[in-house]
């Protein structure tokens, strides 16, 4: 059964191709109740969620195993004196636990903080004091109960603490708590328009900003499960992110189960994306979702067969054409890109129905009213450079678009500035309406009067054997105004030299337009990131000005 249809409204053209998507959902609509509990209540034994870890342990969870276990936890919660508004932390790896607090949370309209296990104690300290939490509830694993209480300490604050997986000095099992829990749960008063979810950006130019999405965040991600992501009903969707990620949000809960899917979870701490592979054809994965970082390993080492996936996408970076085009080769599946952030659900992909164009971010979703616009914040035209905006239809928010920034008004109302939400990202969109990823708004390089966005310049890189990783950016040049530099992370097999920089400049510029070959090459044995591992040009960027 999908139960998107209650929901979600489509419209199309005289060929019957989608045109534009609406939403209709109650007041008080909860994915809680409206989807979980209501799905539970009809088919109790459809699959939810095929988890595995790296142990061995293996468990398939029912809609009637997340009702009930939600409703326990939920109990759990309420029992401890938290309640609509209070907000709550999960640190939950990849454990099974994460889907049944989650839900548990949306049901009694506390809001949820996902973060990864991997924040060090500064980490937490400041989205401790930021956000005000009130609960706690982490893996035992990768000493995450020790940082939790340090950074609590630190931050002069308390918050009840649970556990998964294990026993920690001063906090509580949810796991055996739950057990004792009653299984029957009320329905509880919420609003779609409550606060839901609370999720911390990457940080790539300051400070993590708080995103605040409401309860209607996942009837956005209808979209991006059932058009971009293609998983389908009674089908196994395969999302690699952590669930401490907003990706996760967009691959391992909401979309997926409204459109009937069930969800595959693989819980493991070394990444091997040979593993991933193995996941996929033993639970007979039909649709995968990854970043380009995994597709690149598959890419170099060697595909094998997967004979049960039909779709694959990818996000989070931009994707080399080299390897989208040798993916394609060895499985006969195209990469379909998608684009969007944590501030929004998905804006822009290569959709269902239409050839994936290797390097494009595809067409606007037809969720959403997307233009590019200049900076004078007039529309851009063919093959120019322009920031992403959406248009909202009507004055106000726009479902699936954040509803606040943390504590941030003034952050908020400028990234709304005209009317319209600024992404900050550029891009340009060719003449059969595809749109082209250029880098970040602020990061477009002006070199001797024309604009270049990184990411072109990147992609060719990368088709170069030696270059493993790389970041292009402009630094201050008498001539042009800025000099585009690469820095370059090399291959293990290629060491840095005067005769490698000679080689890579010669390749990337005899397969670049003048106005933007490479002036500078430095090699670096690791570059700059955020946790998240975005790649902080900002950063260098100021190192190199500052040389």
């Amino acid at each position: 059964m999908s139960i998107y249809r209650e929901f979600c409204h489509e419209i199309t053209d005289e060929n019957g191709m989608l045109k534009k998507i609406t939403l209709d959902y109650p007041e008080d609509f909860n994915f809680g109740y409206d989807v979980v509990d209501r799905v539970a209540g009809e088919t109790p034994d459809k699959r939810a969620i095929v988890w595995c870890n790296a142990e061995g342990e293996e468990h398939i969870f029912t809609f009637s195993d997340i009702r009930r276990c939600s409703n326990r936890i939920a109990n759990v919660f309420r029992a401890a004196g938290i309640g609509r508004g209070n907000r709550v932390m999960l640190i939950l790896k990849r454990h099974y636990e994460y889907w049944f607090a989650a839900v548990a949370l949306h049901k009694i309209g506390a809001v949820m903080i996902p973060v990864t296990h991997m924040l060090t104690v500064s980490d937490l300290e400041y989205r401790l004091k930021a956000s005000g939490v009130r609960a706690i509830v982490c893996t035992a694993q990768s000493n995450v109960p020790g940082k939790v209480k340090e950074a609590l300490a630190q931050a002069g604050l308390t918050a009840r603490l649970w556990c998964v997986q294990g026993n920690a000095e001063g906090f509580e099992n949810l796991t055996e708590a739950m057990q004792t829990a009653p299984e029957d749960l009320e329905r509880i008063s919420t609003k779609a328009a409550d606060p839901m979810i609370l999720y911390f950006t990457s940080g790539t130019t300051g400070y993590p900003k708080g995103v605040i999405h409401s309860y209607t965040y996942p009837l956005a991600h209808i979209v991006t499960a059932r058009y971009w992501q293609q998983a389908e009903d009674n089908g196994l969707h395969f999302t690699v992110a952590e669930t401490g990620w907003a990706k996760a949000s967009w691959g391992k809960i909401y979309g997926q189960w409204l459109v009937g899917s069930a969800v595959m979870v693989y819980d493991f701490d070394s990444f091997d994306p040979k593993q991933l592979t193995q996941i996929i054809n033993k639970y007979g994965v039909t649709s995968f979702c990854a970043p380009p970082t995994v597709y690149r390993y598959l890419v170099r080492k060697g595909i094998p067969d997967m004979p049960t996936l039909k779709h694959a996408s990818t996000a989070g970076e931009m994707l080399a054409p080299e390897v989208f085009r040798k993916f394609t080769e060895r499985t006969g599946l195209e990469l379909c890109e998608g684009y969007g952030q944590t501030e929004t659900t998905l804006l822009l992909a290569n959709f269902r129905g239409m050839p994936a164009a290797e390097g494009s971010m595809g067409v606007p979703s037809p969720f959403y009213h997307i233009e590019l616009r200049n900076r004078q914040g007039k529309p851009a035209g063919v093959n120019e450079t322009g920031e992403v905006v959406i248009v909202p239809e009507e004055p106000g928010r726009q479902t699936g678009v954040f509803m606040a920034y943390l504590d941030n008004e003034k952050q908020y109302e400028y990234v709304w500035r005209g009317g319209v939400y600024h992404t900050g990202d550029a891009a340009s969109m060719d003449e059969n309406g595809r749109y082209w990823f250029r880098g970040r708004f602020d990061d477009i390089i002006k070199t001797g009067g024309y604009r270049v966005g990184p990411y072109e310049v990147e992609n060719v890189l990368l088709e170069h054997p030696a270059v493993a990783e790389c970041s292009v950016f402009g630094v201050p040049d008498p001539l042009r105004g800025q000099a585009i530099k690469a820095v370059i992370v090399p291959g293990q097999e290629y060491p840095p030299s005067r005769e490698l920089e000679h080689e890579i400049k010669e390749f990337c510029n005899l397969r670049l337009a003048e106005y933007k070959w490479i002036r500078l090459i430095e090699f670096a044995q690791e570059m700059p990131k955020t946790i998240s591992g975005k790649i902080r040009k900002n950063i260098m960027r100021k190192q190199a000005c500052a040389r």
